[in-house]
């Protein structure tokens, strides 16, 4: 059994030294260790450190690829040197790496195959009241759209099984937090949150950059993950609004229409056939979707196998196909 402990880094010559000094080099559970840096364009001397510090495996980007695809790098990777589980966490040392059993934890036991750190957002004093209340708002919409009992979505520090990441794919270029726990929940990956403890802020983050910002991109990423694996329901929702308001205005016209006015009313008649029209299409939408969906399926399981053909491994814990 082997864990692979993997950090995405970018310029983090200053606070990498600090994170790798607290990840363990023993888990129980495990025979065996490893720690993995992905490397994403950095300027400054991330490699030279992760290297001095003992690092087993560096995957390095020439240029800044951004987080989601140093993640999904990371996984790669650490596919191809044989974990059987693969812990997520970040370079500037939020995360308190001795929870790190804990995480594992429901995947060493079999009750899941995705695990996701829940942070005390509540008590965490650099956060701001707006940032605090975002975090949950957000963690509800993933949870929703998910079907997932995630209480910290955006948090980066998860555990994941070899079955699990052998499945995963993200598209989102900005972040994968949201978008690889909708996609686990609709895959019928079992995902479950764990409490875990975090230390000081030792830099700002960032990913949030701005409060408008990091709501217009994670909505996005939310809607996009909607529409990539649930194309049905969301192009269902959507026409619903349309066709309900159209329906009414067009009732409304031809009630009116029989009481007798002498005025044509021709306007709302136009706006009850635009909005129908609009609705209809949205609908048609989801039926085209659900289609495209079935094949979109079927290529994942393609994948899967080839994968599974290509890394292959004997099942560990939360391995079962």
């Amino acid at each position: 059994m082997k864990l692979i402990i993997q950090i995405p880094c970018f310029n983090e010559e200053e606070s990498l030294p600090t994170t790798l000094a607290s990840l363990p080099r023993h888990v129980d559970g495990f025979d065996s260790v490893e720690w993995l840096v992905i490397n994403d364009g950095s300027t400054d001397r991330t490699v030279e450190i992760a290297r001095a510090n003992g690092v087993d495996h560096i995957v390095d980007f020439d240029v800044n690829r951004g987080l989601a695809r140093a993640f999904m790098a990371g996984i790669e990777r650490a596919l191809e040197e044989g974990a059987d589980v693969i812990v997520n966490t970040d370079a500037d040392n939020q995360y308190d790496a001795r929870d790190i059993p804990v995480l594992v934890a429901p995947i060493l036991a079999r009750r899941a195959q995705f695990v996701v750190g829940a942070r005390p957002i509540s008590t965490i004093e650099h956060f701001s009241a707006a940032k605090k209340l975002l975090q949950r708002l957000g963690s509800w919409v993933v949870r929703f759209t998910s079907a997932t009992d995630v209480r910290d979505a955006p948090s980066g520090f998860r555990a994941i099984s070899r079955e699990a990441a052998l499945r995963l794919n993200v598209f989102d270029g900005y972040s994968y937090t949201l978008e690889s726990i909708i996609q686990a929940g609709r895959l019928g990956i079992r995902v479950t949150s764990v409490p875990i403890r975090v230390n000081g802020e030792t830099r700002p983050s960032r990913l949030i950059r701005s409060i408008p910002r990091y709501i217009t991109r994670s909505s996005l990423s939310i809607l996009r993950s909607l529409l990539v694996y649930s194309p049905g329901r969301t192009f269902a929702a959507l026409g619903a609004l349309p066709v309900l308001i159209g329906s009414g205005l067009a009732v409304r016209w031809l009630i009116l229409f029989m009481s007798g006015t002498e005025r044509t009313r021709l306007p709302s008649l136009i706006v009850a056939a635009v909005l129908l029209l609009v609705g209809f299409i949205l609908w048609l939408c989801a039926m085209l979707g659900e289609l495209i969906g079935i094949n979109r399926r079927l290529l994942e399981d393609m994948q899967h196998q080839l994968r599974r053909a290509r890394l292959g491994k004997d099942d560990g814990p939360g391995n079962a196909p």
